[in-house]
This record gives C-alpha cells, sequence and structure tokens, in this order.
C-alpha cells in the first residue's frame, strides 16, 4: 500500500506489552483513516465503561498525513466519553498525526491500566513505556517543555488526574482534543503523556499528480477571504468570528439568556491584537496558521474560548478571558465546558462572577478542591445536583459551543444531531448560514436544513477521517482531497466514495449511541431556546424557536438518515451502508 502503512501500534498498559497489527488494505479503504478507522476498533467496546481498561485509546492518521497535502497532518483522538457516555472524538492539530506516520505506523490502539503513572515513548520502530511518577500533577505546558526534545507531545494536566469529566490532552502544549473528557480516558489508564518522533517519509504513488493536487488546493486557498483575506483565519485566527457573531444577534450571553453582550466590541480580534501583538503559528502540514501567540508568549483563545469567557459569563476583562484560556490550557480542561460550566454556576448561585472568581474557580476544578469538586462534573450533573438540571445549556450532557440556535436554525437541529452531543462542527452550519459557504441559507428557516446537515456531517466525518482541516472546505471541495487521496494512495477516489465512506461513518456513531441506550429523547436542546426569546435588535428579531418545527425538522431528518423516529439505526440502512456485520 502507499499513502497507508497498515500497521497499528497495540499498546496493553495492563502488562506493558505491546505489538504491531498488520491492516487488512481493504480495512483501510473501507475507513479510509482518522475517525473512520478509529472507530473501527471503538465499536466493539462500547458498551463498557469508559473506564473500564479494556476501554480503547485510539490515536489514528490518515493516508494523506505525512505527504504534501496541505491541512492533513491533524489526528483523530477516539473513545467513549466520560462527560456524555457517547462517542468521544477530536480532531487535533500540532504535529502528533505527522511524527506517528513518519515513525511508520498508522496509529495507536491503547487499552489496559498502569500500575503506575508512565509515558508510552516511540522513537521510529523503538517503543517503551516508561515510569512518569515524578510528573504528576505536573501541567502540560511543562510538561511539553519537559518532554519536546522527544518528538511531539500529548500529555493530561491536572484536571485529569483530579476527575474533572471535560479534562483534555493537550498536544504539543497548545492543541487540545477538548471536548468530551478523554483526557479523564488517559488518567483512567495512568497514562501521563505519549512522545513520538518519526523520521521516515511516506509512501506515495505519483508524486506528479500529488504536486497537481496541491496546487489546485492552494490555489483556491488563495482565493477564499474567509481564509486569507483580511478578516479572514490566516489574518485573525478564529477570533475573526467574534465580531461577526455578535452583529448576528446570536452571541450566547449569560448562560444563554441573552444573545447580545453590549461590551463585545471591546474584546474582539481587534482588541487581543492590540493588547498582546500576536504572530502566528499553527498545525503541521498547514500555510493558514490560524493559532495566535502575543509578543509575551501568550497563545491567544480561540473563538469559542473568547465567546464563552466574555459574554456567556458576563465578563468585560480582556485579561481574564486570557488567564482563564492559559489556566484551561496548562492544567488540560475543555475551554467551551468550563466557561459553560461557570455560567450555569453563576445562573444558579446569582453570583455575578469578577475575573478574580473565575480563575479562582476554574483552579478549584482542576486541581479538585472545594465548590470546584462539584464542578468538575460539567454543567448538566452540577445543575441536576441542585434540582435544575434544564439551566444546563447541554445536549446529551455536553455543553453549548458559541453560536445560540436561536440564530441559526441549522445550528439548532446540528446541536442535537451530533453523535458527540452539542458540537458546532459536526455540520457546521455556521459556514452556510452565517459565513455563506458553499451557498447562503436562511438561518432563521428550517426549510431544507434536515438534508444540508446530514450531507455535511457525511462530510465532515469523511474530512476527519482523512485527518483533514474543516477550514480548508471554505476554499476547497472533496473533489480536490480525492484527487490528492487518489495520488498518494494509488486506488481512484472520487468526492462521492469519500462522501460514502463519511456516510457509514457517521451511520456507525449513531450504531454505536444506540448501543450505550441513546435515542431521540437525547437529540433534544433545553427549553429556554423553546420558551424565550434572544436579544433583538438593529433590526433583528431573535423569537424562540418553533418547537413544532423543529421536531418535524428532527424526523425528515431522522429518515435521511436512516433511522427510526426513536433515532435509532434502522437496519436496511446498515446493510445499504454495508455495515451487517456491526449488527
Amino acid at each position: 500500500m502507499t499513502g497507508w502503512y497498515g500497521r497499528i501500534l497495540h499498546v496493553d498498559l495492563s502488562s506493558g506489552e505491546y505489538r504491531i497489527e498488520e491492516l487488512d488494505p481493504d480495512i483501510c479503504r473501507f475507513w479510509i483513516g482518522g475517525k473512520g478507522l478509529a472507530g473501527y476498533y471503538l465499536f466493539p467496546e462500547m458498551t463498557r465503561s469508559w473506564n473500564d481498561p479494556e476501554m480503547p485509546l485510539v490515536f489514528v492518521t490518515g493516508p494523506l498525513t505525512g505527504t504534501l497535502v496541505p491541512a492533513t497532518g491533524r489526528i483523530c483522538v477516539m473513545s467513549k466519553s466520560p462527560l456524555t457516555g457517547a462517542v468521544g472524538d477530536c480532531s487535533v492539530g500540532g504535529s502528533l498525526g505527522w511524527q506517528i506516520k513518519k515513525s511508520g505506523i498508522d496509529g495507536i490502539v491503547i487499552t489496559g491500566r498502569s500500575k503506575r503513572l508512565c509515558g508510552i515513548e516511540i522513537s521510529d520502530r523503538k517503543i517503551s513505556i516508561e515510569d512518569a511518577g515524578c510528573l504528576a500533577g505536573t501541567g502540560t505546558d511543562e510538561l511539553y517543555s519537559r518532554l519536546k526534545e522527544k518528538g511531539s507531545v500529548a500529555g493530561i494536566g491536572p484536571a485529569a488526574e483530579h476527575g474533572v469529566l471535560f479534562s483534555s490532552i493537550m498536544v504539543d502544549g497548545s492543541f487540545a482534543a477538548g471536548r468530551g473528557g478523554l483526557g479523564l480516558v488517559s488518567a483512567s489508564k495512568n497514562l501521563k503523556y505519549i512522545t513520538v518522533r518519526g523520521t521516515g517519509n511516506v509512501p506515495v504513488h505519483d508524486q506528479e499528480k500529488l504536486r497537481s493536487a496541491r496546487e489546485d488546493i492552494r490555489r483556491l486557498v488563495a482565493a477564499t477571504p474567509a481564509l486569507t483575506g483580511e478578516h479572514g483565519l490566516q489574518n485573525c485566527g478564529t477570533a475573526a468570528c467574534y465580531d461577526l457573531i455578535s452583529s448576528r444577534r446570536m452571541m450566547p450571553t449569560a448562560n444563554f439568556r441573552r444573545t447580545y453582550f453590549r461590551p463585545a466590541s471591546s474584546m474582539n480580534s481587534h482588541a487581543f491584537s492590540n493588547e498582546y501583538k500576536p504572530k502566528r503559528y499553527g498545525c503541521k502540514a498547514c500555510h493558514i496558521l490560524c493559532k495566535r501567540i502575543g509578543e509575551d508568549g501568550t497563545h491567544l483563545p480561540e473563538f469559542e474560548t473568547m465567546s464563552h469567557f466574555s459574554a456567556l459569563i458576563e465578563n468585560d476583562d480582556l485579561q481574564a478571558v486570557a488567564a482563564a484560556n492559559k489556566i484551561c490550557n496548562e492544567t488540560g480542561m475543555d475551554t467551551i465546558s468550563a466557561g459553560a460550566t461557570l455560567a450555569c454556576f453563576s445562573e444558579i448561585s446569582g453570583e455575578k462572577l469578577t475575573p478574580d472568581r473565575i480563575t479562582g474557580l476554574l483552579l478549584d476544578i482542576a486541581v479538585g478542591r472545594g465548590e470546584g469538586i462539584e464542578l468538575g462534573q460539567g454543567s448538566y450533573l452540577y445543575a441536576e445536583s441542585k434540582g435544575c438540571p434544564f439551566h444546563s445549556m447541554s445536549v446529551k450532557g455536553m455543553e453549548l459551543p458559541g453560536y445560540d440556535p436561536r440564530g441559526a436554525y441549522g445550528m439548532a437541529l446540528g446541536y442535537v444531531t451530533s453523535t458527540r452531543g452539542a458540537c458546532h462542527l459536526r455540520a457546521y452550519p455556521i459556514s452556510h448560514e452565517i459565513l455563506r459557504k458553499p451557498v447562503a441559507t436562511d438561518r432563521f428557516s428550517f426549510a431544507g436544513k434536515a438534508r444540508i446537515v446530514k450531507i455535511a456531517e457525511d462530510m465532515n466525518a469523511v474530512i476527519d477521517s482523512l485527518t483533514a482541516c474543516k477550514f480548508f472546505f471554505f476554499g476547497c471541495s472533496l473533489e480536490e482531497y480525492a484527487s490528492a487521496c487518489s495520488a498518494v494512495t494509488g486506488t481512484e477516489t472520487s468526492a462521492q466514495d469519500l462522501l460514502a465512506v463519511g456516510e457509514r461513518t457517521y451511520f456507525r456513531d449513531r450504531m454505536m449511541n444506540a448501543k450505550c441506550g441513546f435515542t431521540s429523547e437525547d437529540d433534544d436542546l433545553p427549553p429556554r431556546f423553546f420558551t424565550e426569546a434572544g436579544s433583538s435588535g438593529d433590526g433583528i428579531e431573535i423569537p424562540p424557536l418553533n418547537r413544532e418545527e423543529f421536531l418535524d425538522t428532527r424526523s425528515k431528518y431522522y429518515r435521511i438518515r436512516g433511522l427510526d423516529q426513536k433515532g435509532c439505526p434502522l437496519r436496511s440502512k446498515a446493510e445499504e451502508l454495508g455495515l451487517e456485520d456491526l449488527l
């Protein structure tokens, strides 16, 4: 094979043994890699508890990783989510995927539980399990500083070690596999870190065709203002969305009680740039470099982090947002869930959070101290313990990110159909409802959104299987990446072939969640969005969502996706997608 090595490293931390699995080429082609192939290993174990030693923690690259194809240096990390009990997967950047691929393997499957805190170290074909006791409690910045000479570093911080359900795995110090609590899965295995250094070359079938595909992608990216324009990701990072979402009157504010934050103009990308004088950096194999670091070394927050540590908790202190982002990254916590949990706490307690209180509570969560013990369980369990679960703005137990669903109806549907809980990236309706890519749709209408969301989920599932960056698809399409895939692997692949992989991958997610008891009752938004209006103004009306229209659209989605009206997979659809062996 080319593109794939067809080799998966299996590490059993209970025995301290490891082995290399030689994959059947047909499995690689059927699941592509990344999310698709990671789920191949998770599916048989999905009914286990997330902290069962035999629950796998999986890291898988894609066939284009380590090649010339732009923005394919990411990696999929997958296990069962401690926060939701559903499928838990994250696409994360940095250089981990690149280094794993260069070391001669396509991925790593970790099972078992070490008797002591440990680390896995990989240097090409040399693999060892090391004692990490001296690193207990170490923050992710220090962890990266101490281990970066050994290659890319994926590790957990104090939050995971203290049982925080939304703890992250941090890659190379500042890239987060954040949502769903995968850091806690690593902690349950007594795994503090993984380091990987690879020096090999990924085999490619047709270098000339690959160069042509690469140039097509780069030209389209250069012609896309959302990526390379003055206010695009290249110049502003994802923070570019802050003013846009605010102006559309859909900025989640005061725990989603309002949708407009008056001080937003002083908390935006421009304000952060003035304060911190940032430069760009980013993932391996990407020339957009959408992340930013200040001249003083401060890692600037991305859009959702900016939104949740400002508007959502009614904080207008810029430095407090940066400080909250730093605490979450260094201790290993998902910024979206952390901010939303503080907003839930503020509403229930009636307490206005000061900057010192914000940072104090985050530190308490990270080390399991005082009020932080309860808050570390996430907003849903916290609100439920206080007798008011509807104050948790979450789906399947996962907190909503920085787009109020009353301002974008496709997003309202996308939140509930997302297999990992409230997630903007599964279908990313913001692309067409707000950014107007590839075509504009009416953000205040459910018309056509069932089919649009389904197709977008399929597309993003295969993008995560290729381990590419979703943002590049503002300018490119699966056509260009299918050409690149054909050039790398030698298997002629069309955009429709890739989309078919995405559909079977997403359907299998639904099958995994159904095995764990998830139904249509879990595919729902908190009541607030159907009973309370947003913050209308500037000629924009933000009414409550119409529940009948919402449920009708969800029903249409189920039919299009191949689910029954309880949201459970139909046998006929599984057979159509070639998944009958999983029934």
